[in-house]
């Protein structure tokens, strides 16, 4: 890998790793704090909301971090994934594309980018590449996609449910 290359997967990771920290935090001690988040996903029809705020504000700043620092990349990718679908999904998708507009512009750009950093591999300067874990291109990006649909899946099967039903 070229010097260059490594740089710019050092600088995709630690930007992607701290707006998903601030993001995280944001959930848990901005706005409204827990209460907020949690009145927000009640809005999305999220059973459970504060444990769902909880929930991301945990997901949001781990895989953050795990970022940061280059360690199970792929599965922080996932997250991210996850998260970002989950979002798309249910708060922005019927808002259309554009962000100015509440649409899933944003969120679609930060998943897009966590599976291609997933199939990029966390580069030289990672956890991941020192202590010889990597895992990259379509292995790294299959276990993104995978864990992260699976995830999707998961908790909107078990916690969320449409306008009307109960």
């Amino acid at each position: 890998m070229s010097e260059a290359d490594a740089a710019a997967l050092l600088v995709v990771r630690l930007v992607l790793g701290t707006v998903m920290i601030v993001h995280g935090l944001n959930h848990w001690r901005g706005g409204g704090g827990i209460d907020g988040t949690a009145n927000w996903f009640r809005g999305l029809n999220l059973r459970r909301p504060r444990l769902q705020a909880w929930l991301s504000v945990l997901t949001e700043t781990g895989a953050g971090v795990l970022l940061l620092i280059g360690l199970f990349t792929p599965l922080a990718c996932a997250a991210v994934i996850s998260v970002m679908l989950v979002a798309g999904l249910l708060a922005h998708r019927r808002n259309g594309f554009f962000v100015f507009k509440d649409g899933y512009e944003y969120v679609l750009v930060l998943a897009v980018l966590a599976l291609a950093l997933s199939a990029w591999g966390p580069g030289d300067y990672a956890v991941d590449t020192a202590s010889g874990i990597e895992l990259t291109g379509w292995a790294g990006a299959g276990v993104a996609g995978g864990v992260a649909a699976a995830a999707t899946a998961g908790l909107l099967g078990m916690f969320w449910r449409p306008r009307g039903e109960t």
